[in-house]
Parts: C-alpha cells; sequence; structure tokens
C-alpha cells in the first residue's frame, strides 16, 4: 500500500472499516495534497473546514458501530455547478459572484448523506460550456498529465476540475456533469473512469443549469469499482425533479462480475471520422480483441445519422443555455453592475458578467429560437435528435451494448485551439449522439498515445441499464491493466 492518497475508494473504503487509519487522517492527508496542487488550479473553492469536520464525524459514526457504508470518510471533489448549501457556488461564472446558496442539490445532499467528505467545489468551463476547461471564470485548469513535447495540457472540458483532481490523486473521486461529453471526455484526457449515467437516473435539482434536456450528474474516480459506489449514492428518484425516474436504484458494484460471456457488442461503423488517428483506430480494436477474449462477441451496427449529432446538439444546447441563462440579470443573483436605467443595468451586467464562450453560445440559442428560424434550426434539430435515437434503439435491438472511441486525439495542448471554436467543438463528436439519446455510458482508460498521453474507450448502454456497462467496462478495464501514472505524480 502506499500513500493514503494513492488508495481506491473501494480500498479506503476496507482501510477505514479495518480501523488501519481514520478518516480524518484520509482527508488530512488529501488536504495536504490538495493545497500542494494548487499549480493545477482544479479547485475554484476549498473546504478544508468543512472536509475535517465531515470527517471527524464520520470517525464518530464508525466509533460508535453507525458508519453509513462504504462512502463514509470518503473526500470526494465536488464540481462547482452543485449548488451547497452555505458554500459560495460560481458556475465558473463571474455573474454568480458570491452566491452561496440556501439550499444543497439532491446529489450532494445524497453524497452528504452517504458520509463523504467535501474536500472542495472544482473548477469547470463556464457554466459547463467548453471541452477543455478553459472558459472559467477562474482561469484554465492544467492537466497532471504532459506529453513529450512538455507543454501544458487541457484535462478536457467541463468536468476538467473534477478529472484533474482525481488523476492527480487530490480526491478519491469527484461529481461531474454531462451534457454533451463533459464526464466522458475529461476522463479520457486525464486517465480516469467516468459515467455519464442515463438521462433521469439523477436528480438535476440543485444543479446550475446549462441545457436542462441534456445534462446529467455522473461519478468520477480512478475505478469501475469506485465509479458504481458512488453512482449507487447519487442516483434515485426526486420528487423535485420532473424529469427524475421513479425507478429502483440497483447494486451497481454487484454489477461486476467479470462474465460477459455471451453479450453482444455492437461497433458501430459511422465512429470512423475522416482524419481521425491510427492510434485511436488500433485502441479501438484493441478494446474490440479483449472484450472478444472474454467471451463477448462483436457485431457491426449502423447508427446513419450520427453525422448530423454535432450540428443538433450545438443548435438545443445553445436554444436551452440561451432559455436557462436568461436568469442571470443582476437582479436575484450575483453581480450587478448599475446602469442608468434598468435596461442599462441588463445590458451591462451581462455584458460583465458572461465570458465569451456562454455569449456566443447565447447569441446562438436566441438567434435559433428567434421567430423566423425556430423551424429552419430548432424544430428540425428536434426531429433529427428523434432520428439520432431512433438508430440507438434500433442497434440495441440486436446488442447489449456499443463500443465506440471518447474523443478523436488525447488531450490537446492550452495554446491550440483556443481561437477556431468548430476545432473545439469536434472534441464532442463521439460523444454528444449519446447525449442526444438519453443514454448511459462510461469511459474506461486504455492506453496510452504517442506523445504518452491517456486515451480512453467509450462504453454506450440500453436506457437504465447501467449495470451492464459496469460490468463490460470492469473487464476492460482487467484487459487493459492501465497503470500509467500523470507526471504530476511522478514528479511529486
Amino acid at each position: 500500500m502506499g500513500t493514503l492518497t494513492d488508495l481506491t475508494i473501494a480500498q479506503a473504503a476496507a482501510g477505514l472499516k479495518a480501523k488501519e487509519f481514520t478518516a480524518a487522517e484520509l482527508t488530512e492527508a488529501h488536504i495536504a495534497a490538495m493545497e500542494a496542487g494548487q499549480a493545477l488550479n482544479a479547485f475554484i473553492t476549498e473546504t478544508p473546514d468543512i472536509a475535517r469536520a465531515q470527517a471527524k464525524e464520520s470517525d464518530a459514526r464508525r466509533a460508535r458501530g453507525q458508519a453509513k457504508g462504504p462512502l463514509d470518510g470518503i473526500p470526494v471533489g465536488v464540481k462547482d455547478l452543485f449548488c451547497t448549501e452555505g458554500v459560495l457556488t460560481t458556475a465558473a461564472s463571474h455573474i454568480l459572484d458570491g452566491f452561496k446558496p440556501a439550499y444543497e442539490s439532491t446529489v450532494t445532499r445524497q453524497l452528504k448523506d452517504a458520509g463523504t467528505v467535501m474536500l472542495g467545489k472544482t473548477n469547470l468551463d463556464e457554466f459547463a460550456m467548453g471541452s477543455g476547461n478553459l472558459t472559467s471564470h477562474y482561469g484554465p485548469v492544467i492537466s497532471p498529465w504532459k506529453a513529450a513535447d512538455g507543454k501544458d495540457r487541457v484535462p478536457g472540458g467541463s468536468s476538467g476540475g473534477s478529472a484533474a483532481a482525481v488523476a492527480a490523486h487530490l480526491a478519491l473521486g469527484a461529481t461531474g456533469t454531462d451534457t454533451g461529453g463533459s464526464i466522458r471526455q475529461p476522463a479520457s484526457y486525464c486517465g480516469i473512469v467516468g459515467l455519464k449515467p442515463t438521462y433521469g437516473r439523477c436528480s438535476r435539482w440543485g444543479i446550475v443549469a446549462y441545457a436542462s434536456s441534456l445534462d446529467q450528474a455522473g461519478p468520477m474516480a480512478r475505478t469501475v469499482e469506485d465509479v458504481a459506489l458512488l453512482l449507487r449514492a447519487m442516483a434515485g428518484h426526486d420528487p423535485k425533479d420532473s424529469t427524475s425516474a421513479p425507478i429502483a436504484v440497483p447494486d451497481f458494484a454487484a454489477a461486476l462480475t467479470g462474465d460477459i460471456r455471451g453479450l453482444r457488442i455492437g461497433i458501430p461503423d459511422e465512429y470512423r471520422v475522416e482524419g481521425m488517428p491510427g492510434e485511436i483506430e488500433a485502441l479501438w480494436q484493441q478494446g474490440m480483441a479483449w472484450l472478444k477474449e472474454a467471451g463477448a462477441e462483436a457485431v457491426p451496427v449502423s447508427l446513419p445519422h450520427t453525422k448530423y449529432a454535432l450540428a443538433t446538439y450545438y443548435i438545443i444546447a445553445s436554444a436551452e443555455a440561451s432559455s436557462n441563462l436568461a436568469r442571470y440579470d443582476g437582479v436575484r443573483y450575483g453581480l450587478r453592475v448599475p446602469g442608468d436605467s434598468l435596461d442599462e443595468m441588463y445590458e451591462a451586467t451581462r455584458g460583465a458578467g458572461f465570458g465569451a464562450e456562454t455569449r456566443l453560445r447565447v447569441l446562438m440559442g436566441t438567434y435559433v429560437l428567434s421567430a423566423g428560424y425556430y423551424d429552419a434550426y430548432y424544430l428540425k434539430a428536434q426531429r433529427v435528435r428523434t432520428l439520432i435515437a431512433r438508430d440507438f434503439r434500433n442497434a440495441f435491438e440486436t446488442v447489449d451494448a456499443l463500443l465506440m472511441p471518447t474523443a478523436p486525439s488525447a488531450a490537446f495542448a492550452l495554446d491550440e485551439k483556443t481561437d477556431d471554436p468548430v476545432a473545439m467543438y469536434l472534441n464532442d463528436v463521439f460523444t454528444v449522439p449519446i447525449s442526444l439519446a438519453g443514454l448511459p455510458a462510461m469511459v474506461v482508460p486504455a492506453g496510452l498515445d504517442a506523445q504518452g498521453l491517456p486515451l480512453g474507450l467509450q462504453i454506450v448502454g440500453k436506457p437504465f441499464d447501467e449495470e451492464t456497462v459496469l460490468k463490460v467496462g470492469g473487464v476492460m478495464e482487467k484487459s487493459a491493466a492501465f497503470t500509467a501514472k500523470p507526471s504530476f505524480l511522478r514528479e511529486a
């Protein structure tokens, strides 16, 4: 066993149960790691005092024989998109300056109820809009991985702070949200496991909204088992969220049997895009070989409307963002810039409060919803979304899960693509179709590229069949035996 920060959640839970260390000791180790890792800018707000108090309560429960389960005393990071009672919640935006909610999001409340310890609020792209964690008002997150060229890399977005914190061993796990790939792409870039549950599996109540028909909370950790443990605590029906599904929450960790014999794994040919590096294709082929060796059958499937997914996603997501972000007007939340009239105050506040990417998406969304263009863009995009979802339904009539790449490349340098929004949007080309269809999908680290940066493979499942996704992911994880560590840890 290495240091306490090298443990997985399952190992830490076993150590706490065996009284090898206390939650306070585990928490102090992570607070020290968090302070030592501040150069990564993974956290917007650190909450060491809250963490110490929660760890003390956990130790007291355990001493009374009332430990709540495997997550009791486990230090985690919380993406700063989840409202946390009395703790600054920014969505990485200037416009939410000083906002301390008087309420707790359902997901973070459930994690609290499970006994987790909150280390702090992790950095993200402003309002979760981005693929590189470059649009945060609080500055970019630096990936703990460095390529052979020595350049700093992005951790992915928008949950880049959570991914970097977990990969750099600053936290044992973290929450993320995924609208078009914001859990899966940063998990792939940082060499960790990230799971986007089925839309409706986790409550969206108390999460700052970006695109309401797509946003979904999910766990990020270093192993498939840890993700399963976190998901069980995060999931469940919530009467406060009308899109929350009233279905039972299974024991996801119990699904990790390692037996995938007889499962049919779909391989969609449409995920071979022009210009995709050969090493991505090679890794995909290797993933198929691993699953075949474990007894699964690879089956070609077709998702013919995949090529329309990216454009469809950005029309729908921008339209919903323009509607959701209308509430930030300087009257009720955060920043207010004075003006000579109410209109001037609105304009000055929104102009100063929103960053460039957020303004771009709000303008795009307002345009596609405007009279004369609604039918041509928004309504048509909704029809295409239905076709994309139907493609997946048809595929799942013959297969149990799908295997595909996560992103068309490994993490890019901080100064790449910043002046080309279309190139940035293409990072999500393999993840947005799944989001539009509302399906569960998980990324498992599977190898390194020629520059020594991690690459992940994506497993997609039927609606509310996270158990099969986790089962296949567990086999993939065992076969890949990914043990590479980020340079941040090697240099520490």
